[in-house]
């Protein structure tokens, strides 16, 4: 296959995924000059890009045959299947020497999947997962963790750049997943952490606004306090990542770590507390409601504490 070569203003784009995440993206690329064709569910959720001139698709497989590079994120393993591997999909309407990229968080076999049967029609795949949630999608301060050929991944950096800040190629095809799986495992037990001090906090009699000057920024700050750390104490919920997609990304994180032959307790804490806050009523959610979950367990009904 030729060179790939990528430029703005030349380059046709391609997005499937206008969500939570996606379309702000997708609006960076444009920003930075790519003209883009779009797919998503819910067409009304691609109109902030329509504004901005993007071109609409009625399915993946036409958002390929426009395209010269095509991204998606989307939920769910089986939603990635369906948009790049079914009849419809956007392999099926790829050119040869085009490049698929997905960005959705997905099981590390399916990356290497999909990368084999893109290559056996003269098409490229990588992936690149994201971390950062609504805020880094928003400015544009993405981490992205990319598995694929480095022939492929460096003609991409002016894609990589509109959307991120952190970019680091990993590795072969799975290996943006398998990062990503390192990441989450990481939120998983933050998360716990930062839910349990806030709720110590509180009972405690503190002013949780005056406690957070005081550990965000020591040793014990991280991205979760600082950013999410505010929304909890507002009771503001609002996704910047849904608990029904992280509890996605958990179980693949433990079915990756079983085959591996590792033990992993915390991150097993943490998939069953997120059980937990979605049988509540609270899958669509962001992440950090699980402190909702953690006060119950101590009855006590965070919402409603003032």
């Amino acid at each position: 296959m030729a060179a790939i070569k990528i430029t703005a203003g030349e380059t046709r784009i391609g997005w499937i995924g206008t969500g939570v995440m996606g379309a702000s993206m997708c609006g960076h690329l444009m920003d930075a000059g790519f003209s883009a064709t779009v797919y998503s569910r819910t067409k009304s959720k691609s109109q902030p890009l329509f504004d901005k001139g993007a071109a609409w698709a009625a399915s993946p497989r036409a958002v390929a045959e426009k395209s010269d590079v095509v991204f998606s994120i989307v939920g769910f393993p089986h939603d990635v299947r369906s948009v790049l591997l079914a009849d419809d999909g956007a392999l099926a309407g790829a050119s040869e020497g085009s490049v698929l990229v997905d960005m959705t968080t997905s099981q590390p076999s399916l990356a290497v999947e999909i990368y084999n049967a893109a290559k056996e029609n003269g098409v490229h795949s990588v992936d690149a997962p994201v971390s950062g949630g609504d805020v880094g999608a928003k400015n544009g301060t993405l981490s992205i963790m990319i598995g694929g050929d480095a022939d492929v991944v460096e003609p991409l950096q002016p894609c990589w750049n509109a959307m991120g800040q952190t970019i680091v190629h990993q590795g072969p095809a799975g290996a943006g997943q398998h990062t990503k799986m390192v990441n989450q495992t990481l939120i998983a037990t933050g998360m716990i952490g930062v839910c349990e001090a806030l709720l110590y906090g509180y009972k405690a009699g503190l002013d949780l606004e005056t406690v957070m000057k005081s550990v965000s920024s020591g040793a014990a700050g991280s991205w979760s306090l600082s950013n999410l750390g505010p929304r909890i104490i507002d009771n503001n919920f609002d996704p910047g990542f849904f608990v029904e997609h992280f509890i996605k990304d958990m179980g693949i994180a433990l079915e990756e770590s079983k085959n591996l032959g590792l033990s992993m307790p915390g991150l097993a804490l943490g998939h069953q507390l997120y059980l937990a806050l979605q049988a509540q009523g609270h899958g669509r959610d962001g992440t950090h409601a699980l402190q909702l979950a953690v006060a119950s367990l101590s009855s006590v009904d965070w919402k409603n504490r003032r």
